[in-house]
This record gives structure tokens, sequence and C-alpha cells, in this order.
């Protein structure tokens, strides 16, 4: 079971009278990416059981500025002792926050492929207007569509204009390389990029009515000439660079603001 946590945070209201945002949980899939980001916060490992006991997942927490921030990584797979990457975790993880620290916004933040037809280079970080999944093909009316599970994210008109962040349309699935079905869904989605867990958290978010904004910097270009695996580990730590620095401009942007001035 998993109880809900209180920490020394105080609401305040902004000037007219709106309690500004309080609790902010980051979700990211890789400890590579998640550690720069835990050093710049000054955040502590969680070592109080916030999940359930036995589970790998890691929570790191503490306050920055007027923000309660906790950045949650999915830790690593007890037998093969890599990242827990992909929807499940995701899913999973999302919920468990949800329920045990009760943010008041979810920011997950990781890396992605880009698509050059799109506009996208190594680099690039996007946030993502729209999400879908690319892989739940279930050809029965309706059915469909549930398994696509296309959904607008959380408007956040000011934030863009003042970090100056590309948008584009964010697409899921839970393989790295892109099959020819995989390839189709993604055209039909209309996506900029695609990762292995956006659209999973979206679902929870939205069952549980969270809002979530997502941060995803290109590691690699899809459609371009190199070896998707290839280019995302070459590009892996210089791309987490340029997302961590996102990262911690959006979490300055979002401070002592609520949630309609984003």
């Amino acid at each position: 079971m998993v109880e809900a946590v209180t920490e020394t945070t105080t609401t305040t209201n902004t000037d007219d009278g709106k309690p500004t945002i309080s609790t902010v949980v980051i979700i990211i899939a890789m400890q590579t990416e998640a550690l720069p980001l835990v050093n710049k916060f000054q955040l502590s490992q969680d070592h109080h059981f916030v999940f359930p006991e036995g589970v790998p997942w890691v929570r790191y927490h503490g306050v920055y500025k007027d923000l309660q921030v906790n950045i949650i990584w999915p830790g690593k797979d007890l037998l093969l002792g890599v990242d827990n990457i992909g929807t499940i975790s995701a899913s999973l993880v999302t919920y468990a926050s949800i329920q045990a620290l009760k943010p008041d916004l979810i920011i997950n933040a990781g890396t992605a492929g880009g698509f050059k037809a799109k506009g996208a280079c190594v680099g690039d970080v996007y946030l993502a207007s729209d999400v879908a999944f690319h892989d739940r093909r279930i050809p029965i009316p309706v059915f469909d569509q549930y398994g696509i599970g296309a959904r607008q994210t959380f408007s956040t008109p000011n934030l863009i204009k003042e970090l100056n962040l590309k948008v584009g349309k964010l697409s899921t699935g839970d393989s790295l390389d892109m099959s020819p079905h995989d390839e189709t869904s993604i055209l039909a989605n209309g996506a900029t990029i695609k990762d292995m867990e956006g659209a999973a958290v979206a679902y929870v978010a939205d069952l549980l009515s969270v809002p979530v904004v997502f941060i995803k910097a290109v590691t690699d270009i899809v459609d371009g000439e190199k070896p998707t695996a290839e280019e995302f580990l070459q590009n892996l730590v210089a791309v987490t660079a340029a997302l961590d620095q996102a990262v911690s401009q959006v979490v300055d942007f979002i401070n002592r603001k609520h949630l309609g001035e984003l």
C-alpha cells in the first residue's frame, strides 16, 4: 500500500488569490538523465519506503525555491540491472507517485527520437503538444482509437513563449527501433518525436486528473542515416545536458505561479 506523504512546504497565493504550484513530480526513465537534475536541485534520495517495499523505484526529493521537487526514477531491473524503461514502468511509477505525493504538476522529462522530415535535429528540446501510442494496434471500431489513445497535453502557452521551446506531437511505443507498422502509425499520429514513456504517463495522469507537461530532447534522427541505437548511445550524454538545462528552466519558470499562468 502506498501512503500519502506530506512535507514541509507552504502553499502561497499569487496576486489574484489562486494557489501557487507547490509540489512537482518529475518522472525520468533513465538514471543518466535524472542524476544531473538531482544534483542541480540538491535533492536527497528517499529511504523511507514512500513506494511499496521491494520495488526498485527511486525517489529523490527536496525543496527548491518555493517548490517541493520530487524526481522519480523507476530504478533498475532487479534481474538484468538495466534502467526500467518503457510504458509499464512509467505507468506504475506515475500512478504510485500521484497516490503518494499528490502533485500539483507532473513533468515527464526524457530523451526521444526525432524526425528530420518534421524539422527535428539532434539536441533540439521539445514540449509535446499531443501524445499518442503507435504500437497498440487494435483493428476493431472504437477499440482502434482506444489503442492509439491520442490526447492533447496540458496547455502552457506562456511557458512555451518565455523559454522559446519547440513544440511537436509525441508518439510512444515500447520499442527503440521502428518497424514498418510503427512507422505507419507514427506518420498517422503526425509525430515529430517518439519515445517509450510519454503517452503512458499521460494516460495515468489524465485518469487521476493531474496536469502533465512533456519535455523531450532529441538524441537520434529516426528517419536519418545512422542506426538508431548507435546514434542514441553516441549522443545520450550531450543531449541529456540540454534536457536538464531545459527542465531546470521550466522549474524556475513555474516557481510561484499557479497552473493558469503556465
